[in-house]
């Protein structure tokens, strides 16, 4: 009875995963594009004191703005959302899938390799540099700066 409590619960788990509740009314809960494509009439159109256009105008600029920006948007994701979705769902899968299945192991495989070439680097540093280091030392070692100041 266990295992089968098991498998409902992977089965569950696996199920939200892939079906998980989608929240209508807040679109970016990550704020995404919070300041980037956030444009508003006042954004992008703004009289300055003295150079106003008539009332009428106005009012009308702003709804002609506001409406067209939304009914073109809408139409817009109307028609590519779906496309551009399965574009993006496939190129993000592809990148998944290079990544896991060739970088990580690459930069593994690599990390393994380096180790081992890292063994035999410091080995040779210290059979052959560390004496001759150590002989130029005791040759600089009797060397004396002195400084003198001379008026």
């Amino acid at each position: 009875m266990m295992a089968e409590e098991h498998t409902d619960l992977e089965a569950q788990i696996v199920k939200d995963i892939h079906f998980k509740e989608i929240d209508l009314v807040n679109r970016d809960p990550k704020n995404i594009n919070e300041d980037i494509v956030k444009v508003d009439f006042e954004d992008v159109i703004a009289e300055p004191v003295g150079t106003y256009s008539f009332d009428g105008v106005w009012k009308v600029s702003y709804t002609t703005f506001t409406v067209s920006k939304y009914w073109c948007y809408r139409l817009l994701s109307t028609l590519l959302g779906v496309p551009l979705a399965l574009l993006w769902g496939f190129l993000f899968a592809c990148i998944s899938f290079c990544h896991i299945w060739a970088v990580v192991p690459c930069i593994k495989s690599y990390l393994i390799e380096i180790q081992c070439i890292s063994h035999i680097y410091s080995l040779c540093i210290r059979t052959f540099c560390n004496p001759l280091f150590a002989a130029m030392g005791q040759l600089c070692s009797s060397i004396k700066v002195m400084l003198r100041k001379e008026i």
